[in-house]
């Protein structure tokens, strides 16, 4: 008998320690059912120790009750001779007499001659295999059929796996969002998804789901989207110290329910303005003061600057406009707005707005403009005012002046529903005005 060599000494160690380092159970039959191979995971699975379970024919008796032994081996060896693997779930024996159920995979090993010299079986404990199968259809159900978007995003904060429905709410296909970065996609909302991956990567998941207000680019068109986000680190299981994967990133889209609670949240505080306005209003013995009242309580979250011109005739020119409109200055707010510090400018001059100029088009219509001061109608505006909002002050069918709301660049333009309560604010300041001039009080 040759003696082995240091060649085949080191083949035997390096085998030793690839069947010790795997994560699943194995041990191996020859051509006859004699236990071959039995490595540490199978101890620590059944508590036979390889010294005890190599050399021992068949299972019987020891690591399979003697009453199942016959159908356990026959399946097991059976797969010596049949193609590819064999998943079966066995009842084991442990050592100390215990029962353990066991998922077993079995395959045939070829010999020199490519003929059958026996069979390998890996085996775990059979929840261990369910909770990976769980895991695994639970990965796929999300990536396929969730009705929420989910995306796992690598430690270089780039999506690695898009789901379908976050796909479509990224308004990209699954393979064009892969590897790039978060700041091609969004236009706006990019810094606060990044700090919040970054934050996950560094501390965990926060304790619940955040709103995060995101801008998509899609084309030339861009989407302003309110996405409800939860979010989890990825760490591996096979590291003694959890190694960060990524950050799975979880979201449904609550736009619409986020909008309607804001303009709801808006409409109510505009409503209380409204009515603390009229409070106020009401202990002003000058009409003209009651009329800065509603506009100073207007301002609160609604616009940076209040401007009152009055008709300098009391009334605007008809629809065909045959007479040039001449608006005065009656005041504005807040104090230190040019113009303001004065109920009214003494002179009579009227306001020298060019021809075409939001507030002059205001009064000629009795409608209401919206503009931005980027189209060239800031004149006589404070500076910085980038939106604008003129509203004709109407009452009893007649066109008193115009009051102008101004917004700085800081804040978006005027919408559908300041428009609204642009146009009430307006329709008491005209009450108060039409008083003070059927007083003779006008300030």
């Amino acid at each position: 008998m040759t003696a082995p060599t240091g060649e085949d000494q080191c083949g035997d160690r390096l085998l030793a320690a690839l069947l010790n380092g795997m994560d699943a159970a194995l041990c191996a039959f020859d051509a006859d059912g004699v236990v071959t191979h039995w490595n540490r995971e199978a101890e620590r699975v059944l508590g036979w120790t390889a010294a005890e379970a190599v050399g021992r024919r068949g299972l019987s008796g020891w690591a399979v009750r003697p009453a199942d032994a016959a159908e356990t081996e026959s399946r097991l060896l059976g797969a010596m001779h049949a193609p590819g693997r064999r998943v079966h779930d066995f009842a084991l024996l442990t050592k100390d007499g215990g029962r353990v159920l066991v998922r077993t995979q079995s395959a045939a090993v070829p010999g020199p001659d490519g003929k059958p010299a026996g069979v390998y079986l890996a085996f775990g404990p059979a929840d261990a295999q369910t909770d990976l199968e769980r895991s695994l259809a639970l990965s796929e159900a999300l990536f396929n059929d969730a009705s929420w978007g989910v995306v796992l995003v690598d430690a270089d904060l780039r999506p690695a796996v898009v789901n379908a429905h976050a796909a479509r709410a990224f308004g990209q296909g699954r393979g064009a969002l892969l590897g790039r970065p978060l700041g091609e996609v969004l236009s706006e909302g990019v810094r606060e998804v990044e700090a919040a991956l970054t934050h996950v990567l560094a501390q965990g998941a926060p304790p619940a789901p955040a709103d995060l207000w995101v801008t998509l680019r899609s084309g030339t068109e861009e989407r302003r989207r309110c996405w409800r986000s939860g979010f989890l680190r990825l760490a591996s299981p096979l590291t003694e110290e959890p190694v960060p994967l990524g950050v799975g990133w979880m979201f449904q889209d609550v736009t619409e329910a986020r909008t309607t609670e804001q303009e709801a949240a808006v409409t109510r505080f505009r409503a209380a303005q409204l009515h603390r306005a009229s409070r106020a209003a009401a202990e002003c013995e000058d009409p003209a003061e009651a009329a800065a009242v509603h506009l100073d309580f207007a301002l609160a979250g609604f616009a940076d600057h209040a401007l009152l011109d009055r008709s300098a005739t009391g009334t605007a020119p008809d629809d065909e406009g045959e007479a040039p409109v001449r608006l005065v200055r009656a005041t504005a707010t807040p104090y230190g707005t040019p113009g303001s510090g004065e109920r009214s400018d003494p002179s009579g001059l009227p306001v020298p707005y060019p021809p075409g100029h939001p507030a002059v088009r205001c009064a000629q219509r009795g409608g209401t403009v919206r503009v931005s001061a980027a189209a060239g109608h800031a004149e006589q505006w404070p500076p910085g005012a980038a939106h604008a909002l003129c509203v004709p002050l109407r009452s009893r069918g007649r066109t008193l002046g115009v009051v102008t709301f101004l917004r700085g660049a800081a804040r978006g333009p005027f919408g559908r529903h300041d428009v609204a309560h642009g146009e009430e604010v307006a329709g008491r300041v005209a009450a108060a005005l039409d008083l003070a001039a059927a007083t003779g009080d006008t300030g």
